[in-house]
């Protein structure tokens, strides 16, 4: 018998949704006091797949495609596939009409089996090996982003045919965000400082080739970020740097690729990016510069990844311990930890927690959640609220995980990383297995 089977007067001071800022929109109690998303209950999955458990709502991902696609129904949305790869999403964005991003030769191999188009796929990433590189040329991907002198090189010797290449601008914008993501700065590792005497060696480099074809320039300011003044800026550089091509070698660059880095809220409060004030910012850029340059308006691309499936995960765990220290904190330990999560001791990332097994009516405490692993930074969340009754073996929720958590995964400890599992409509499937002990096993061959 249930709380609410007990005082139904509970029922009608419950909230029927939580945050839908972080929460995907399709976030309720039940009515056992339990939260569902997708119209399954949370506490279900950890029974059925076990914790920890990366849970993803099918729904919220599309709704969020086409959300890009409505706010800029000109440009090319680009799915970031680092923020999350596997075959079902690059399927499910594909399906809503994005192109897919990747940065390597396994992310290109998953978006080939998620059958996107190989048209449709943009090659990215500052260290591309020989191998991979011919990969995406084998395979005919769309474009290219070249990010160093060395590329030219190679991609000269590996194309037969034609190729269309990007070439990465780092366009000297800081936007103040935390030192691992901010991209934008012209000292750093990606792309070419714009203006510069390298920028301007690749350009003309790229011109001698005459199977590689330099369509356009790419540049990505960083993460995380909510002041679409930002990419203004980056257009009207970028518009500039297009002109001084015009003006140099004769050449009118079409395509114009802004990156994405489109905050996010992981808390309630905290600010994300406003798309329709982002589409008005970039469309009086774009009129501004190309008529300050008399320059033709370029083909826009753009590429969110966080902001395309962050809001749609959520991380189930168990309870392991309550543990009170005297004079100090309250942990609340789980079966996860930085293994799934590494983002907390990556980057400072706070995250909300919930427990997710019923709606609590008790005295709220004051408490950190700690991972399982050997290390004092493993910590999942810290001034949480969490019922002062909570005990072992309840389910907490984690929202907005579904960017960087699986990616980001590893098997620290020799902890297996957890499957995930789609939520639609009432019904639940898993699309990534849980790592096993014979998984870690198999690939050592030492004995």
């Amino acid at each position: 018998m249930t709380l609410l089977e007990i005082f139904p007067s509970l029922r009608t001071g419950m909230p029927s949704r939580l945050d839908s800022a972080v929460w995907p929109r399709d976030t309720h109690y039940d009515d056992a006091g339990r939260v569902t998303v997708g119209g399954v209950a949370l506490a279900d999955i950890a029974d059925q797949f076990g914790t920890p458990t990366y849970v993803l709502d099918e729904r919220q991902v599309r709704e969020q495609c086409r959300a890009y696609r409505k706010a800029f129904p000109e440009a090319e949305i680009i799915y970031a596939g680092k923020a999350l790869m596997i075959r079902a999403v690059a399927n499910w964005v594909y399906q809503e009409g994005l192109s897919v991003d990747v940065c390597s030769a396994g992310e290109l191999a998953i978006a080939l089996a998620a059958g996107v188009a190989p048209h449709r796929i943009v090659m990215h990433g500052n260290g591309k090996s020989f191998d991979e590189l011919e990969a995406a040329v084998k395979a005919g991907v769309g474009r290219i982003v070249v990010d160093s002198l060395a590329e030219i090189t190679l991609l000269s010797a590996l194309v037969t045919d034609s190729q269309n290449v990007l070439l990465r601008l780092s366009p000297g914008i800081d936007v103040h965000g935390h030192p691992a993501v901010r991209t934008g700065v012209t000292d750093q590792k990606f792309g070419f400082p714009i203006g510069g005497d390298t920028a301007a060696e690749a350009v003309t480099r790229i011109l001698r080739q005459p199977r590689l074809n330099l369509i356009g320039f790419h540049c990505h300011l960083g993460s995380q970020i909510w002041d679409p003044d930002h990419y203004g800026e980056a257009v009207r550089r970028m518009i500039a740097e297009m002109a001084r091509v015009r003006a140099d070698h004769g050449i009118v660059l079409t395509d114009l690729d802004l990156g994405g880095g489109h905050a996010v809220a992981y808390r309630g409060g905290d600010a994300e990016m406003n798309l329709t004030e982002l589409a008005d910012v970039l469309e009086d850029a774009l009129d501004a510069a190309c008529a300050r340059h008399h320059f033709p308006r370029p083909n826009i691309a753009m590429e969110p990844g966080r902001s395309i499936v962050a809001r749609s995960g959520v991380t189930l765990y168990r309870v392991l311990s309550v543990k009170h220290i005297e004079g100090g904190h309250t942990y609340v330990t789980v079966d996860g930890g930085m293994g799934d999560n590494v983002r907390v001791a990556l980057y400072g990332a706070r995250y909300s927690v919930v427990v997710a097994n019923r709606h609590p009516t008790c005295a709220q405490m004051t408490a950190t959640v700690a991972g399982r692993f050997c290390e004092a930074g493993d910590v999942l969340a810290t001034d949480v609220s969490l019922p002062v009754d909570l005990r072992p073996g309840e389910v907490l929720a984690v929202p907005c995980t579904g960017a960087y958590h699986h990616s980001l995964a590893s098997n620290y400890n020799s902890v297996g990383r957890p499957p995930i599992v789609a939520v639609n409509h009432g019904q639940c499937r898993e699309l990534v297995r849980r790592e096993t002990t014979d998984d870690l096993l198999s690939r050592d061959i030492g004995c």
